[in-house]
């Protein structure tokens, strides 16, 4: 079975996939030569890419890999490539497999590079897998369903580290120098843990409308906590947020209680005031952008910025 288009850009869809063993691999081959859809009513097929099951034998939950291979990875036999790791992959994976491809047929202004999608868990709705997975504290907030947990991104950031990772770089000519990882909302949310806590395993970062909000700002304090012991912090960082993500009461394009702009910039402030030598970083505030419209745009401008084409 070949992974399917399950989600529109604004929407976070839980796949529904057949299991197999770890092993196992749903792939369509990439070619140059346009294939036809199977016709009959039957569902959209992404075709060019892959799904692997790769389990976490921590937690005993069930997860799946997306990948897409660029179109030289079959030519140049040689190279190794750079690896970008999205979270949310139910519908982040398919819109920037479909954007690289057009923010490129010009001319190349994003390198080649590996795409791996990380699926939810399986069994569970995507927001639950994503509240539980994406957030470093069990303190969520007050408008949560009742029943669902936080807190759980340190076991997921050891289930990336030690079962991701290492797969993708034993079956893929991935590079392990050159790792970014892309996340939206509780997914920047995730990215900025792994910039604070585990310093060096990604080399670069998309934090789009990150939830700096989270838990009374807790990231805010991770990220003073680290400069109190750190003298540089080595990464690229590009950040994102709507210009409508911002309160401002009486006009209904500014639907949120949080702050995501003045976080965002408030984080930036922070991270440029320590003077880390290997540090670069920039953001874009996107005008007439939500949260949920701003993510494409955002996308578009972390990978041009993170991955440009040399």
């Amino acid at each position: 079975m070949r992974l399917m288009v399950l989600a529109a850009t604004a929407a976070i869809a839980v796949s529904g996939c057949g299991k197999t063993e770890n092993s196992a691999v749903r792939t369509t081959q990439t070619s140059a030569v346009t294939t036809a859809q199977p016709g009959n009513g039957a569902p959209y097929v992404l075709t060019g890419t892959q799904v692997w099951d790769v389990p976490d034998p921590v937690s005993g939950r069930k997860y799946q890999v997306f990948v897409s291979l660029p179109a030289s990875y079959e030519i140049d036999a040689q190279r190794r490539y750079p690896v970008l790791y999205v979270t949310d992959a139910d519908y982040a994976f398919p819109v920037i497999r479909s954007m690289v491809r057009r923010l490129n047929l010009d001319r190349p202004k994003v390198d080649d590079f590996i795409l791996v999608g990380m699926s939810y868990a399986e069994g569970d709705k995507g927001a639950s897998s994503r509240r539980r997975d994406y957030t470093p504290t069990p303190n969520g907030p007050s408008s949560s369903p009742p029943g669902e947990v936080h807190g759980g991104s340190a076991a997921y950031r050891q289930y990336i580290r030690e079962q991701v990772l290492p797969f993708v770089e034993g079956k893929f000519r991935a590079d392990p120098a050159k790792r970014t990882i892309l996340g939206h909302s509780y997914g920047g949310l995730l990215g900025a843990e792994f910039l604070l806590e585990e310093p060096g395993l990604f080399s670069g970062y998309v934090l789009g409308s990150p939830s700096f909000w989270f838990d009374k700002k807790h990231m805010l304090k991770v990220e003073a906590d680290y400069a109190l012991s750190h003298k540089d912090l080595p990464a690229k960082v590009f950040m994102y947020v709507g210009g409508f993500e911002t309160p401002k009461p009486g006009d209904e394009r500014y639907n949120t209680d949080a702050d995501l702009v003045g976080d965002m910039k408030l984080f930036e402030h922070n991270l440029k005031s320590r003077g880390y030598p290997g540090l670069t970083i920039s953001s874009d505030v996107l005008p007439g952008e939500d949260h949920l419209t701003v993510a494409p745009s955002g996308f578009a401008r972390g990978l041009m910025t993170i991955l440009p084409a040399g």
